[in-house]
């Protein structure tokens, strides 16, 4: 810890999280038009749907209640009478995508997102698979996956979820400290999560994540430790441990809820996951990526090992798809050569796929240079190597070498060749390696803070 404490100092500053590139705040302003949109998306369409398929991100963002922590785009209810014109709206857009795909659909991946999926009853939930099939064909290798907040999971849920194909889930836990929860506004007992646990288990889900934060108000070491025995203690399949991404001069008042005295900083938060890290490893977890472990049983360790780990908007996935389609409001889709996000407000969204468009707000379409280095930051981020000659010139190299020169001498990377390898070490920096390659964010300065802290 001692040792690492000056690199954190020297390192932690704010980056992306690198879902895509280039990433949202440097997508140009003019956006996509929509026929360009289209048009990427038929291309991408023709080159992947017979061999690997599609995937199919569906944003699901009713909660009940409001988590403080949260900066997801997501809408809060106590009533459940949204639910059908909001399922009945999402698979009009899927059938405006279909119109304009020249075959059926292949799907390899589903992923209901949120807010909380399971605010929507099993009968939507079924209502909603089903409409989405019922103009498409599964891929053999089909998956089906779904977030959960445990306090919100019944058993029916899960089951029904489980018939329509769904062998994943996970489940929001953050922390299980009651003072960390009452903070956040995510009161759930050890005993709630483990109930829903276990009902996916016997049930047959073969890949169960939980999802953890570190950085949250009012952690210390020992409610970390305990939180990290209490994950463990259900064996999970995954376990996503994230920073918690403080930023609210973009949510504003939802993040909140708390001082920001209150926070762990820096060398105290990185120490948080460091513990937690070596919990895991002790457990029988390995890192995969950045923010993510898994047992060497999961998929995930499996597409690491077979170098077929893929990272998108959804964050690291066990197989990638060229096209992924974003359905609902605020959705993202990724057509490899262009990215579209749909419109946030959600009755903006449910007037234009009334009117028969894609609900398109913004969006993004990549020049030759964003494709070849938003391959060397998917290398990094999935593989913790690239080939820097692969699309770059002598100049673009010698400048990224320069700009990892500091990275190089603290002994995060090293050089094998053309070939950048992440060390051990270097890990945990791997955001700010990133950078690095990030031209367009080199070119393009932000004059006010637009991303969280990388530590």
């Amino acid at each position: 810890m001692l040792l690492l404490s000056p690199l954190i100092q020297k390192y932690n500053i704010p980056g992306p999280r690198y879902t895509s590139y280039p990433t949202v705040p440097f997508w140009d302003q003019t956006g996509i038009e929509s026929a360009d949109w289209e048009s990427c998306v038929i291309r991408a369409f023709k080159e992947s749907n017979a061999l690997e398929g599609i995937s199919l991100y569906i944003h699901l963002p009713y909660c009940e209640s409001l988590c403080t922590f949260c900066a997801c785009h997501k809408r809060i209810s106590k009533t459940h009478d949204v639910e059908d014109p909001y399922i009945a709206t999402v698979l009009k857009e899927w059938d405006l995508y279909c119109e304009r795909l020249p075959e059926k659909p292949r799907i390899r991946e589903i992923h209901l997102g949120g807010g909380t999926p399971t605010f929507f009853s099993s009968e939507n939930l079924r209502k909603l698979i089903d409409g989405i099939l019922a103009k498409s064909e599964k891929m053999a290798d089909f998956s089906l996956s779904f977030e959960a907040h445990p306090n919100h999971t019944s058993e029916e849920q899960i089951r029904t979820l489980y018939e329509l194909g769904a062998r994943r889930n996970s489940f929001g836990i953050q922390d299980y400290d009651p003072v960390v929860q009452k903070a956040i506004n995510r009161v759930q007992s050890f005993e709630q999560v483990a109930n829903v646990h276990n009902i996916s288990r016997q049930m047959g889900y073969t890949s169960i994540s939980h999802d953890l934060i570190f950085g949250l108000p009012f952690q210390t070491a020992d409610s970390i430790r305990k939180t990290i025995e209490n994950t463990v203690a259900l064996h999970p399949d995954r376990i996503a441990y994230y920073s918690y991404a403080h930023v609210p001069w973009v949510k504003g008042v939802m993040q909140r809820g708390f001082n920001e005295q209150d926070l762990p900083r820096d060398i105290e938060k990185r120490y948080f996951y460091e513990l937690g890290k070596d919990l895991l490893f002790k457990n029988g977890y390995v890192e995969i990526g950045m923010d993510h472990f898994a047992l060497p049983t999961d998929s995930l360790y499996q597409a690491l090992e077979n170098k077929t780990l893929h990272r998108n908007f959804m964050g690291y996935t066990a197989g990638k798809t060229q096209l992924m389609i974003g359905l609902g409001m605020s959705s993202i889709s990724d057509a490899w050569y262009a990215f579209a996000q749909n419109e946030k407000n959600l009755k903006a969204y449910q007037q234009r796929v009334e009117r028969g468009e894609l609900p398109i707000m913004r969006g993004h379409l990549l020049t030759a240079e964003d494709l070849t280095i938003r391959q060397h930051i998917l290398n990094l981020m999935c593989r913790l190597e690239t080939d820097m000659a692969q699309g770059l010139d002598a100049a673009t190299q010698s400048a990224i070498r320069e700009r990892l020169t500091e990275m190089e001498k603290d002994g995060l990377l090293c050089y094998q060749g053309s070939q950048l390898k992440v060390t051990e070490k270097g890990r945990m920096f791997l955001r700010n390696i990133c950078m690095a390659f990030d031209l367009r964010l080199i070119r393009n300065t932000p004059a006010t803070r637009i991303f969280s802290m990388t530590i």
